[in-house]
C-alpha cells in the first residue's frame, strides 16, 4: 500500500487549498480514508474521516463546513478541500488508509496559512 499527497503550500488567510491523496496497492473502494494534520508541539489530530465506499464522513468541529472529504474512485485518489482557511489550521497534513484493519500512512503535506 502506498499514499503520496500533494496540495500543500503557502496561503493567505480566507484562502482555499485541495490536498490530494494518490493510493496505489489496494482496492480503493474497500479502504476507509481519513486526513490527519499536526502542527508544531500539538498532538495529531483527525480532521476528516470517509468509510469504505463512501458511506460515512465526518469531521473535526474545527473544520466542519469548510472542509470537504471525497474520493474519486477512476482516479484512486482522496481529496481534502479546504476553504476558508485560518492560521490555526497550519500544520503537516497526512491521509490514513485503514485496509482489513491495518493502517498505512503516507508522508504528508505542509499547509501553511500566514498572514
Amino acid at each position: 500500500v502506498q499514499l503520496m499527497e500533494s496540495g500543500g503550500g503557502l496561503v493567505q488567510p480566507g484562502g482555499s487549498l485541495r490536498l490530494s491523496c494518490a493510493a496505489s496497492g489496494f482496492t480503493f473502494s474497500s479502504g476507509a480514508m481519513s486526513w490527519y494534520r499536526q502542527a508544531p508541539g500539538k498532538e495529531r489530530e483527525l480532521v476528516a474521516y470517509e468509510t469504505s465506499a463512501g458511506g460515512f464522513t465526518n469531521y473535526a468541529d474545527s473544520v466542519k463546513g469548510r472542509f470537504t472529504i471525497s474520493r474519486d474512485y477512476a482516479k484512486n485518489t482522496v481529496y481534502l478541500q479546504m476553504n476558508s482557511l485560518k492560521p490555526e489550521d497550519t500544520a503537516v497534513y497526512s491521509c490514513k488508509a485503514v485496509v482489513h484493519y491495518i493502517h498505512y500512512w503516507g508522508q504528508g503535506t505542509q499547509v501553511t496559512v500566514y498572514s
